[in-house]
């Protein structure tokens, strides 16, 4: 089983909980099921949790709710822990590089204060 967690800044910040506020219940319980199955299967079909190519091992969870499409963006830390580092609503068939940069900027973020703080 793995687990979830939220990217937090270090201003104590959790941009994926704030973006989530946002959304209305309907979306939010949508991706609460596709988090519960990338929590609980041991094979997660591709669909909805797949790593994206010419990155820093970032991952992405894709959620489609009706026509609107939402990713949840992020890393393993080990083999059981993945660490959501940013969502938004996708527009176009691609990832936006900025989203990747984004995440892969928290992701090292993450890791430098995670050393730094034993």
């Amino acid at each position: 089983m793995r687990r979830t967690q939220f990217y937090t800044t270090p201003s104590g910040r959790c941009p994926v909980q704030e973006h989530l506020d946002t959304l209305p219940d309907k979306t939010v319980r949508k991706l609460a099921w596709v988090l519960r199955a990338v929590r609980d299967l041991e094979r997660v079909p591709t669909n909805y949790l797949k790593k994206l190519v010419n990155t820093d091992d970032i991952w992405e969870i894709r959620v489609d709710v009706g026509r609107n499409t939402f990713r949840l963006l992020g890393f393993f830390r080990g083999r059981e822990v993945i660490i959501l580092t940013n969502s938004f609503q996708k527009k176009s068939q691609r990832t936006p590089q900025g989203e990747i940069r984004l995440a892969e900027k928290r992701k090292a973020d993450y890791l430098s204060r995670r050393k730094r703080n034993g």
